[in-house]
């Protein structure tokens, strides 16, 4: 019998146990495995919501970056039209600058070219005149001799 009553008195003892365990130690080891368990639902939540708002930030930088190209496209042409207009502006400000300094020249030229002429006419009566003084041998009036000479000049 001594088995027995140490059987039934093991058995008691193991049932108030049970009972106390399940009255005063279950409790708080189950209220912190559901708070454990709520904590890792959230933060695979907020990593799911993390995810998510990559993928949306990711879209958002693809769009931008598309818009950013497209404008600087369009800023790329309206340089390129720009410089073709400065360009042809200076091709212009030249062919004008070009046809003043040919102006400029020929007038120059049309200067030197009468100055030439009435230095070759001084010096064509001068040695006219010389040249008739020797012949005669004597003096011509140099007043009469240039009335002659611009004459003849302008018949030619």
């Amino acid at each position: 019998m001594n088995i027995n009553l140490t059987l039934i008195g093991q058995m008691l003892a193991f049932v108030a146990f049970v009972v106390f365990c399940m009255k005063y130690v279950w409790p708080p080891i189950l209220a912190a495995m559901h708070e454990r368990e709520q904590k890792i639902s959230e933060g695979l939540a907020a990593a799911d919501k993390a995810s998510h708002d990559l993928e949306l930030a990711q879209e958002k930088a693809v769009e931008r970056l598309k818009e950013a190209k497209t404008e600087a496209a369009g800023i790329v042409d309206a340089a390129n039209r720009r410089a073709s207009q400065i360009v042809d502006e200076a091709k212009d400000a030249a062919v004008a600058e070009a046809d003043r300094v040919k102006t400029a020249a020929q007038a120059e030229i049309e200067q030197e070219s009468n100055r030439a002429r009435e230095q070759l006419r001084s010096q064509v009566a001068a040695l006219s005149l010389a040249g008739a003084e020797k012949v005669l041998g004597a003096s011509i009036d140099a007043s009469a001799h240039a009335d002659i000479v611009d004459k003849l000049a302008a018949e030619l």
